[in-house]
């Protein structure tokens, strides 16, 4: 496997944009990558918006992304869109898209993968795809009922300390989301280990994500 080193494409500091229609799927989909990065680049920024992240819920949100991004330069956003209706509001949600664009010039996107099931997945992955169409986009995935996992083609592997804190992190925040049938340990931690199979990580852990285009330069 040929290895991506994105620390040669960082001009004094990657700056990662981190995408999620809802609070916590930022940090399920790609948050042991984060922290990875976080400990590898010291210098890295984050940019994180929430797009239906009302009352107790954004709540939960924020301390998330401060568990997530503590000790780095952040900027945090979390929106009020009504939580699964995001294509019914899709010119406003496509407007904020532009803010976004106008306000962040990023080395890395981090969003949904577009053949989520979900509706609000879906479209956040559209937009990121229209409105970035220069940039590296990794779309993550999200388990759930659904069963619509898919063959992902980039992976990051993670050491057992990082996905043992984002674990941590995602049950500390989401205290709201502890009687899920779903929000277990041994789901999450089932996928990284799935994942790190299939690209053979020396963890035995990974994170995984598709990349719909990706130009390489030697």
């Amino acid at each position: 496997m040929l290895p991506l080193n994105l620390s040669k494409n960082a001009d004094g500091g990657l700056t990662v944009l981190s995408l999620g229609a809802h609070c916590d799927d930022i940090e399920i989909g790609c948050g042991g990558t984060l922290l990875y990065l976080k400990s590898a680049l010291p210098d890295v920024r984050f940019h994180w918006v929430v797009f239906s992240a009302s009352g107790p819920r954004g709540q939960e949100a924020a301390k998330a992304a401060e568990l997530f991004t503590a000790g780095c330069e952040k900027a945090v956003a979390l929106k009020d869109f009504r939580d699964g209706f995001l294509p019914y509001s899709g010119a406003q949600v496509k407007d904020y898209f532009e803010e976004i664009k106008a306000q962040v010039k990023p080395d890395l996107i981090f969003t949904h993968w577009h053949g989520d099931a979900h509706q609000d997945h879906r479209l956040i992955s559209e937009l990121t795809a229209n409105t970035f169409r220069n940039h590296l986009i990794l779309e993550y995935e999200i388990p759930k009922y659904d069963g619509d996992m898919g063959r992902p083609s980039v992976y990051v592997p993670l050491a057992p300390e990082v996905c043992e804190n984002k674990i941590r992190y995602i049950f500390d925040a989401f205290q709201s989301q502890h009687t899920k049938h779903w929000f277990q340990r041994d789901t999450f931690l089932a996928l990284m280990r799935l994942r790190g199979m299939e690209c053979a990580a020396p963890s035995n852990h990974a994170e995984a994500f598709h990349c719909r285009k990706s130009v390489l330069q030697f």
